[in-house]
């Protein structure tokens, strides 16, 4: 029974992290903290970003909880449902890594999906790049992705109002 908590907890954490992700995306990244993020959203030829940065936030968070389930760092005080949730943190980490950076942004790899799920997250996320600057934009998960006709939609809507400067490439 313990071990099938385990499983469920990770599987919950991974699952939240998609909404951790998305909020932090939306109103972290495009927001306060889009000094770390801008650099993502313009083209160069560096191996690494400022956004990177986030990743290493997303790694204390892990850390952090294997550290609370941790009777050696912990004692008597350890919280056993925080190592399955730093291991859910970490296997949403590793899903993101191969998810954005490898297949999306192609950093580590080069496969441009012809078909499928894999091919709406990149369309999804190449929507979200269409915008120029911090405002407006579609697409804040990471492995979540709506239809992209449904996003372009947005994206015309928020250009006629004026609340993105969406770039013409971007065929919204």
């Amino acid at each position: 029974m313990d071990t099938l908590f385990a499983i469920l907890i990770v599987l919950a954490t991974v699952l939240a992290m998609e909404f951790v992700a998305w909020s932090s995306h939306k109103y972290i990244m495009h927001g306060f903290g889009w000094a770390w993020h801008r650099d993502h959203h313009e083209p160069h030829d560096k191996a690494f970003e400022k956004n990177d940065l986030y990743g290493v936030v997303g790694a204390v968070m892990s850390i952090s909880m294997f550290a609370l389930g941790s009777p050696l760092v912990m004692g008597a005080g350890a919280w056993w449902p925080a190592t399955w949730i730093g291991l859910g943190i970490l296997a949403y980490g590793i899903i993101y890594t191969l998810v954005h950076d490898g297949l999306v942004h192609q950093r580590y790899f080069r496969w441009v999906p012809k078909r499928g799920y894999a091919k709406r997250l990149v369309q999804a996320h190449k929507l979200h790049h269409a915008t120029i600057g911090k405002e407006g934009g579609v697409s804040f998960g990471f492995i979540l992705a709506r239809d992209p006709a449904a996003l372009k939609a947005d994206l015309k809507r928020q250009r006629e109002q004026g609340i993105a400067i969406v770039r013409e490439s971007a065929g919204a």
